[in-house]
This record gives C-alpha cells, sequence and structure tokens, in this order.
C-alpha cells in the first residue's frame, strides 16, 4: 500500500462517526450509604431502622450508616432527605407521622411526601391498643360505643400529646363514632397511662409494645387493635375494626423513602433490598418482639398506601378541626 492511499484511508476512518458507547446503568454511589431516621436511637423508628441496616447493606454491596437527625416529630429527617441529592446516596425510614399525619394537620411542612420523595418499599406496621380503665363498665369495642353514645361527653380520652398518633386514633374513632368524647391531652404516653391506671382518664390508645404489658398484669382492659389485622404480637385482642366498628384503622406504619427523581433503577434495588432483608426469618422475628408486624408491597402499592392515608388524615383534621401544635 503507497503512503499517500494509506493516508487516505486512515482520514477516511477517523472521519467515520463513532459507535455510540453502551449507556452504564446508575450505581449506588461507592461510599457508605447514609440511612436517614428522624428520632433519637431507642425509639421504634430507631430499633427498626438499625434492624435492616445491615441486611440491605449486604444486599447492596455498600456499607450502610445509621444517622439520627432527630426533631419536630421526623421533619427535619425528611426535610434533609427532600432535599438531598437524587442519586441512591441517601434514603430514609419514616413513620407516618411525618410523611402523612403532620402534612394533613399543617401546611408549613417544608416537604409534600407525594412530590419530594419516591416511596420504595413498606418495612412495617405497629398497631396500638384501645385501653380503658380497668372499672369501666364496658367490656368490649361494642360496649364502649354504647356507654359513650349514652353519656355525650361525659367520658374523656388521653393522648400523649394533641397533633400525635393517640390523638388522632381518638378522633379517628370518634368521627368514625359519631361520639362526644373530651380529649385530654398528656405531655407524653407515660403520664397518660399512668393516669388511666389511676382511673383518672376513661381510654387511651397506646402502643401495643408498651400497653401490653399493663394489660397482662390487670392494669387496664384492652378493647381492640387499630390495625386492620390482629398483630402476631396479640392474635386473642380483635380489631376495632372486626369488634364494633369496621374499617376503623389509625395503625403506625413504616417504610424506606428516596428522594425524588432517584433513578428507577436504584429505587428497584433498593426495594429488593429491603424486601429480603424485612422477610428474612430473624428480622421477621425481632419486628414481632417490637410489636411490629412486617409488611410488603411494590413501591406503587407503597406509594398508593401513602396516598390513601395522607388523604384519610387531612379529610379527619378538616371535619374535626385539627391542626398541629
Amino acid at each position: 500500500m503507497s503512503k499517500p492511499l494509506r493516508r487516505h484511508l486512515l482520514a477516511g476512518l477517523a472521519a467515520l462517526p463513532l459507535a455510540p458507547a453502551r449507556a452504564q446503568a446508575p450505581d449506588f454511589p461507592d461510599r457508605p450509604l447514609r440511612f436517614i431516621v428522624g428520632f433519637p436511637p431507642g425509639g421504634p423508628n430507631d430499633l427498626l431502622t438499625r434492624l435492616i441496616a445491615p441486611g440491605i447493606g449486604e444486599r447492596l454491596g455498600r456499607p450502610v450508616v445509621v444517622e439520627n437527625k432527630a426533631g419536630a416529630n421526623g421533619e427535619i429527617a425528611a426535610s434533609f432527605t427532600a432535599k438531598s441529592p437524587p442519586d441512591g446516596g441517601v434514603f430514609m425510614l419514616a413513620s407516618n407521622g411525618s410523611t402523612t399525619v403532620a402534612p394533613a394537620l399543617s401546611r408549613n411542612i417544608p416537604y409534600d411526601v407525594r412530590t419530594d420523595f419516591v416511596a420504595v418499599a413498606p418495612v412495617g406496621i405497629n398497631p396500638m391498643l384501645l385501653v380503658v380503665r380497668p372499672d369501666l363498665p364496658a367490656k368490649d369495642v361494642a360496649g364502649l360505643l354504647a356507654l359513650a353514645r349514652s353519656r355525650p361527653g361525659k367520658l374523656n380520652g388521653a393522648s400523649a400529646g394533641a397533633g400525635g398518633a393517640t390523638h388522632l386514633a381518638l378522633e379517628l374513632f370518634k368521627a368514625m363514632g359519631r361520639l362526644d368524647i373530651v380529649h385530654v391531652p398528656y405531655k407524653g404516653g407515660g403520664p397518660a397511662m399512668a393516669d388511666l391506671m389511676a382511673g383518672q382518664v376513661d381510654l387511651y390508645f397506646g402502643g401495643l409494645s408498651t400497653a401490653l404489658p399493663h394489660v397482662k398484669a390487670g392494669k387496664m382492659r384492652a378493647l381492640g387493635q387499630t390495625s386492620l389485622e390482629r398483630s402476631a404480637a396479640a392474635p386473642d385482642i380483635p380489631t376495632i375494626s372486626q369488634a364494633g366498628l369496621p374499617g376503623y384503622e389509625a395503625a403506625i406504619s413504616y417504610g424506606v423513602f428516596l428522594p425524588a427523581g432517584t433513578p428507577k433503577v436504584l429505587v428497584d434495588r433498593l426495594h429488593a433490598a429491603v424486601d429480603a432483608t424485612v422477610r428474612s426469618p430473624d428480622v421477621t422475628r425481632k419486628f414481632v418482639d417490637l410489636g411490629a408486624d412486617p409488611q410488603f408491597g411494590t413501591p406503587a402499592e407503597f406509594a398508593a398506601y401513602v396516598a390513601d392515608d395522607l388523604a384519610k388524615w387531612a379529610r379527619l383534621a378538616k371535619e374535626a378541626g385539627l391542626k398541629a401544635e
């Protein structure tokens, strides 16, 4: 081959368009992933997060570090997560207290669960127990409904604080049962249960894991669970829906969220890691020990649940005139 011809061929090859490089699928950042939780160490949100973090990290091939960003009922953590880069490096475990309840009660929340997050996977649900003082005449939910209707404005219901889960459970019970029960807010669940056991208040919606020991000790009576299905931790106690108020549900639910805009491939991989971790027998057993029943569903199913939960609490807040305090 002559040198001029060779030069012409090389020049022609250089002018040809290059074959497009195959697009590389997005991957999680090559650094420890940050798993955000909006409450201090030791509470149910924190305990559930730390239970599943190692399994998620193992399945994603990345270290997962739990970070507690406590304050404002989980809203600080949610706001931080919403503003984080959508690259899979930051995700959070949150209860519906910060994702659906708080937005339903306040117009000043700095995030919108419908647009600022991607719902990844449900994790668990923690029912509350409707408990009454030991000497209250009502022996079951139907009996309590009848008693409250016969004594409008005479019964009182405690809560661990205005605007919280225990208060909303009471307000939903009142709205669905068309009851006139006086709300008595306390500064925490401990004082509320203490006054219930002392006979100072008539009823209370308490966390299953904290109220059940007192029920077993005979210090208060459990009438029903607030979830639609009986918890594995208390299979002998009917749900409120089963026992007299069909459709009633006011459980505390937990799930994993990513910032909006995260690539679907990363959403699907994180979902698979969370789902497999929660299904593992050891994690399932520990969930039940904490009074939380494991929950499963696709990202689309979880997103639909979140939307329905937000609509329910927003409707209740409007009808009952509830606002965050």
